[in-house]
């Protein structure tokens, strides 16, 4: 049967372990530390990057912005085959796949802890693969129950069902647990072979200096299962299981939670909601809604499959939602967050762009990536989050639903604006002491100056505009004073543009800016063409602010294509509205 990413379209649910840690290889003790330095928490899912353009990212960008962990598509054997989900169709448990062979591996694993970074593997204890013959990407052959030797038949669950061995009644525990997930044969992990086989295949990944496991379909094993392969390792890695959580279903993410950290799905669609419209006020108590436990959850904004099955926001998400929510969920004390790296979606199948070697630019992607990770405002928040720790929230203010400010502890403060208005307010700060901080949305500080704006706190205060459908976010890692107020004041910017189209192309703009979708395509902004061939869009943008911007053709495709070089510069006022006239080349 033809697998269409259909991992991502069926009901899977999760479980999850107590909080990251990082391995000490020193002590192989247990692990009381979510990063390596003790305050580095936050996970990029590097996602379908080859191993090399990983260790390359680790050494430039990763590890000197404060970055904790790297998650890395499975490492071992897969079928062959373009589409993204291939490399969750195992054939053997060689370190070989799209992504690179074993010594690529290591060396990304090597380049990573030299830069301060642990590196995650995406594990699968679950299945093997989901056609019933084939030769794998490093050669091996198979057939759907006989991995030579590796597997036979007896080492599979077989339900009986007819047609076929998948589930079909996810309120059934056993079926769950022991039938096909979309034709993947389902490994007997109940088993003395299987078991040991597994952690055969984990304790190699372990000695190449693999840090954690976050394990796929994790709610397809008893968890029973799952602590008898995790106690034969060599050591104790961090562990984020896969458990999907599905309404009046018999398998919940609290059995799991002995093994390691679950992924709260509850947690992505409650942001998604929030940020769709919802509102985002109800999201202050996250530890009172009968999720998981913040300290032993795993939480992200998006991830593969969610944003390919509508199961979250995702990168192009109307009004910048994707990144307010990001923002948010940085801020935010709930779980341990992971943030996905990865491209555009021309369809729910495709594979990496640029044969997988994930390539960006300063601020975003390039070459069909998005480097999420490197948003202005994605990396100012993992500085905040790694300068507040445990900080706890306080301060929450919320004047209407789609508002809200907290602080965390007197480390740091944020305040979110989800609304289509800007939000003029007096704020306090929760006990920071008075002095000029840098909008880390916006910028950071060097040298006591900041790239972007900055507010001032006078008496544990200070009075801010934070634009529309955008943020502001201080910190006590990062003072200095801006160029402009940045949160402190906007402008209404107007971007004329004058561009000869033809049906079915549409002008877009995007820069350096937050509130310009970060570089990206897909984040940018649309141009109403009620004047044509004059295009207008007016942006709320940090006053006295010196930025970079480009102009973007969309075909009705999705095809783009850029403005010529240079970057276009221009810097707001302090004050007031500005209108910004430019011809498209």
């Amino acid at each position: 049967m033809k697998f269409l990413a259909l991992l991502s379209l069926l009901p899977l649910a999760l479980a999850a372990p107590p909080p990251l840690s990082w391995y000490n290889a020193s002590t192989s003790t247990t692990h009381d530390k979510r990063a390596p330095s003790g305050s580095k928490s936050v996970i990029i899912q590097m996602f379908e990057w080859t191993w090399d353009s990983v260790a390359a990212e680790c050494t430039n960008f990763i590890g000197p912005n404060g970055y904790g962990f790297v998650q890395v598509s499975p490492p071992q054997e897969h079928i062959a085959g373009s589409q993204w989900w291939t490399d969750y169709q195992p054939v053997s448990y060689n370190i070989v796949s799209k992504r690179g062979n074993r010594s690529q591996f290591q060396n990304m694993v090597n380049k990573c802890h030299a830069a301060g970074v642990g590196v995650i593997s995406d594990t699968l204890f679950n299945h093997m693969a989901g056609v019933d013959s084939g030769t794998g990407v490093g050669g091996s052959s198979f057939t759907h129950y006989n991995y030579p030797g590796i597997y036979q038949t007896q080492d599979f669950h077989h339900c009986g069902l007819e047609p076929g061995d998948d589930i079909v009644n996810y309120s059934n525990r056993v079926e769950v647990q022991t039938c096909e997930l979309v034709n993947l044969a389902d490994l007997a992990t109940d088993t003395e072979y299987v078991r040991g086989r597994l952690a055969q295949y984990g304790n190699d990944l372990l000695s190449l200096g693999v840090d954690g496991f976050r394990l796929d379909a994790a709610k397809h094993i008893p968890a029973s299962d799952i602590a008898n392969i995790l106690g034969r390792l060599s050591r104790k890695p961090y562990i984020t299981q896969e458990t999907i959580w599905g309404a009046g279903e018999p398998i919940q993410p609290t059995e799991y939670v002995g093994n390691g950290d679950a992924q709260e799905f509850r947690y992505t669609t409650a942001l998604r909601d929030a940020f769709s419209g919802g509102g985002i006020s109800s999201l202050q108590n996250l530890d009172n809604r009968g999720w998981v436990s913040g300290n032993q959850a795993n939480v992200f904004v998006a991830n593969h499959d969610t944003e390919r099955n509508g199961g979250s926001l995702r990168y192009d998400s109307a009004s910048n939602m994707y990144i307010t929510a990001t923002i948010f969920s940085l801020a935010h004390p709930y779980g341990t967050p992971t943030i996905i790296s990865s491209y555009t979606i021309p369809d729910n199948d495709a594979g990496a762009p640029n044969n997988g070697a994930g390539t960006c630019s300063p601020t975003g992607g390039a070459n069909g990536w998005l480097c999420q990770h490197r948003f202005i405002a994605i990396t100012g928040m993992v500085g905040f989050r790694n300068q507040v720790g445990s900080a706890a929230l306080t301060s929450w203010v919320s004047p209407q639903s789609q508002q809200i400010a907290f602080a965390r502890g007197s480390a740091g403060f944020v305040a979110i604006n989800n609304a289509d208005s800007n939000w003029s307010a007096t704020f306090t700060t929760g006990g920071m002491a008075d002095g000029s901080y840098c909008d880390v949305i916006s910028g950071k500080s060097n040298g006591g100056s900041c790239s972007g704006g900055s507010v001032t706190i006078s008496g544990g205060r200070f009075t801010a505009t934070v634009p529309a459908r955008s943020a502001l976010a201080i910190h006590t890692g990062q003072k200095g004073t801006g160029s402009g107020s940045g949160g402190g004041g906007t402008v209404a910017v107007t971007f004329t543009e004058t561009a000869t189209t033809v049906f079915g192309q549409n002008i877009f703009l995007a820069g350096s800016l937050s509130q310009l979708g970060s570089w990206s395509p897909d984040a940018s902004l649309a141009l109403s063409s009620a004047d044509y061939p004059v295009w207008k869009v007016t942006v709320n943008l940090p006053a006295n602010t010196a930025f970079e911007f480009k102009f973007i053709r969309k075909e009705s495709d999705g095809s783009i294509t850029w403005e010529s070089d240079p970057n276009r510069q221009a810097t707001t006022l302090a004050s007031g509205t500005q209108t910004i006239t430019t011809t498209f080349r």
